[in-house]
C-alpha cells in the first residue's frame, strides 16, 4: 500500500530501520553480487553504475512506503537561502482558451501565481529576471518528477540538468524553471489534477515573454514528467496560435525531450509486454506501472485513467487506436532516452510520430522542424539529473550544444 509509515513515529522508525540496513546490509551485497561484470544488468556498466541503479531503486521504494523525506519547496512559497533566485510568476488566466477551458474546469483549478527559480551561468553578472540581451537565447526547464514530486528549486536534484546547461550550451547564460503545483490523491489531499501544471508552464512561458524574450530564442526544456508538460505546452501553443479572443505568445524556438513520458496511460506495457518495459526492469531504477499507480491517478484525478490513453496533451506516445496525433507547427526538437530505461519504447514511439509530421534531422545541420534523435545506449531513466552517470552526461549536453547552435 502506498504511503502505508507517513506518520510519525512510524515514518522515523521505518526510514531509521531502511537506512541502517541499506548501509550495512544491502549495499555490501549489491557490490559483491555485481562484481563479476556478467552479473550487471550491463555488462557494460562499471561496478559504481550497478550499485547506484540498485539504491536508487530501493530508494524510490522507500519513499513510495513513507512518502517524503524530507519537506520539498512548492508552489506556496519562495524557497529561502542564498542564491535561489526565487520571484513570482503572475497567474494566465487570460491565456486560457478552448479545451484547457474545459479541462480547468472539470478539475476545478485555475492560474494561480506560483514561484519560479533562475539558473545563472558561473560569473554572469545579470541581474534575477534582467531583461535579455541582443540575441540571448533562454532555456525555459520544467522538472521531472512523475507531476507528484520534486521541485524547481536550484537545491532539488533536477536542477543538476539546468546546472549542465549552463555550463555546456554556449549563448546559454541563464536558465529559468517554473514551481508548478505537483498532483496528489489520497491518502493525501487531492489536489492540482491535470491541467494545473500546463497552467502554471504557460505562465511560466508568459512570464519569460513579457520580460522581453523572443519566443523563438526560448527553448523550452523537461525531464520525464517535464517532457510531458513541454510537449503540452508547446501543443497548445500551436494549436490555439490564431484563436480568437487571446492573444497567445508563439511557440518557442526548440524543444528538448530528456527521458520524456510520453504515454502515461497503460498502452505501453499492455501492448509491448515483451518490449523495453520488462526487459529494461532490471537495468532501470524506475520499476515498472505498479510504482507509477498513483501518480497516474493523482495527475488524472476527475479526467479518468482512461484519459491517459486517448488525449494527446497527456499521452502523445500512446498506442491506443483511437488516438491522433498530429505534431504539425512543432518546433525543432531534440529527444534523449537511455538505452537502459524502462520507457525507451514510449520514447521511440513519440519519435517517429514527430520525424513522420516535421522530419528527422541528419545529426550534423539539423534546420528548423526537424527531429534529432540521441540515445545513449547504457543510459538510464533521466540520466543527465545524475552527476555520476558518465561519459553520457556530458557528452549528451555537448551534443545538444552542437544542435542548438548548429546553422
Amino acid at each position: 500500500m502506498f504511503f502505508s509509515f507517513r506518520y510519525q513515529p512510524w515514518k522515523g522508525l521505518y526510514l531509521t530501520y531502511q537506512l541502517l540496513s541499506t548501509v550495512f546490509i544491502r549495499i555490501p551485497l549489491w557490490t559483491i553480487f555485481n562484481i563479476p561484470a556478467a552479473l550487471r544488468p550491463r555488462r557494460s556498466w562499471t561496478l559504481k553504475r550497478a550499485v547506484m541503479v540498485n539504491a536508487l531503486r530501493h530508494i524510490f521504494a522507500v519513499g513510495d512506503v513513507s512518502g517524503p523525506f524530507l519537506p520539498t519547496p512548492n508552489h506556496t512559497a519562495i524557497a529561502p537561502g542564498a542564491n535561489m533566485n526565487g520571484v513570482w510568476v503572475p497567474p494566465a488566466n487570460h491565456l486560457i482558451t478552448g479545451k484547457l477551458t474545459g479541462w480547468a474546469a472539470v478539475a476545478q483549478v485555475a492560474s494561480v501565481r506560483v514561484p519560479g527559480y533562475w539558473i545563472h551561468a558561473r560569473g554572469s553578472a545579470l541581474a534575477v529576471g534582467a531583461a535579455p540581451q541582443p540575441g540571448e537565447k533562454i532555456v525555459y526547464q520544467l522538472h521531472g518528477g512523475a507531476y507528484v514530486r520534486l521541485s524547481a528549486s536550484p537545491r532539488d536534484p533536477t536542477a543538476n540538468i539546468s546546472k549542465g546547461y549552463v555550463a555546456h550550451l554556449t549563448g546559454v547564460q541563464r536558465v529559468f524553471s517554473i514551481e508548478y503545483r505537483l498532483a496528489s490523491a489520497p491518502p493525501y489531499a487531492t489536489e492540482h489534477p491535470f491541467p494545473t501544471q500546463l497552467l502554471d508552464a504557460l505562465a511560466g512561458y508568459a512570464y519569460l515573454v513579457g520580460l522581453g524574450f523572443a519566443p523563438a530564442d526560448i527553448v523550452v526544456s523537461g525531464d520525464s514528467a517535464g517532457a510531458n508538460l513541454a510537449l503540452a505546452l508547446t501543443r497548445y501553443l500551436v494549436e490555439y496560435a490564431d484563436a480568437p479572443g487571446v492573444e497567445l505568445p508563439a511557440p518557442p524556438g526548440a524543444l528538448i525531450l530528456l527521458s520524456p513520458w510520453a504515454d502515461i496511460g497503460s498502452t505501453t506495457e499492455t501492448l509491448k509486454s515483451t518490449g523495453s518495459v520488462s526487459t529494461n526492469l532490471s537495468s532501470d531504477y524506475i520499476r515498472g506501472d505498479d510504482s507509477t499507480a498513483w501518480a497516474k491517478a493523482a495527475f488524472t484525478g476527475p479526467h479518468g485513467i482512461s484519459a491517459a490513453d486517448t488525449n494527446d496533451y497527456i499521452s502523445p506516445a500512446s498506442l491506443h487506436p483511437e488516438l491522433d496525433v498530429d505534431f504539425g507547427g512543432f518546433p525543432r526538437t531534440f529527444i534523449v532516452a537511455g538505452g537502459a530505461e524502462v520507457l525507451y519504447d514510449s520514447i521511440v514511439t513519440l519519435r517517429e510520430r514527430m520525424a513522420a509530421n516535421i522530419g528527422e534531422g541528419d545529426g550534423v545541420r539539423d534546420r528548423e522542424g526537424k527531429v534529432r534523435w540521441h540515445e545513449a545506449p547504457d543510459g538510464v531513466h533521466d540520466y543527465l539529473v545524475f552527476t555520476w552517470h558518465e561519459p553520457e552526461r556530458t557528452d549528451t549536453f555537448k551534443a545538444i550544444d552542437k544542435w542548438l547552435n548548429a546553422s
